[in-house]
């Protein structure tokens, strides 16, 4: 089966932005990783979007971190499933949402709602394939 998800270490945030109980997380650009059926090799893209939580509430008690920031990696829930280090593509879920992101300088974006979904802006543009050694 063919899949994508976007790579959380080295994903750039340069922005949490908060309009009632919409949080929305801001990837420029955020790094994908695509597999095919039946190959060993995997192709790296980039591409701008935002996880978008609804419902949410940010704790921001310790403080963001200055943006724009790298990201080093975290969780990512939607009811039952929570994806570490990734998310997958597409991504849209009603029910428990979650994330911890963690960035170099310790600071974290956590965030808790009632549902989240991946808006992504334009078409993914081509880095690399990544080869197995």
């Amino acid at each position: 089966m063919d899949s994508t998800s976007i790579e959380l270490p080295g994903s750039k945030v340069t922005a949490v932005e908060i309009d009632g109980d919409t949080v929305r997380v801001v990837f420029e650009p955020a790094y994908l990783v695509k597999s095919m059926t039946g190959s060993v090799e995997r192709t790296r893209w980039w591409q701008d979007g935002a996880l978008v939580f609804e419902e949410a509430r940010l704790d921001d008690e310790a403080g963001l971190p200055e943006f724009p920031a790298e990201c080093r990696g975290g969780d990512v829930g939607e009811n039952v499933y929570t994806y570490r280090d990734m998310i997958p593509v597409p991504l849209a879920s009603r029910g428990r949402a979650h994330c911890v992101l963690k960035f170099d300088d310790e600071r974290l974006i956590r965030i808790e709602a009632g549902g989240v979904r991946l808006e992504m802006v334009a078409v993914p543009k081509y880095i690399e394939h990544l080869r197995p050694e």
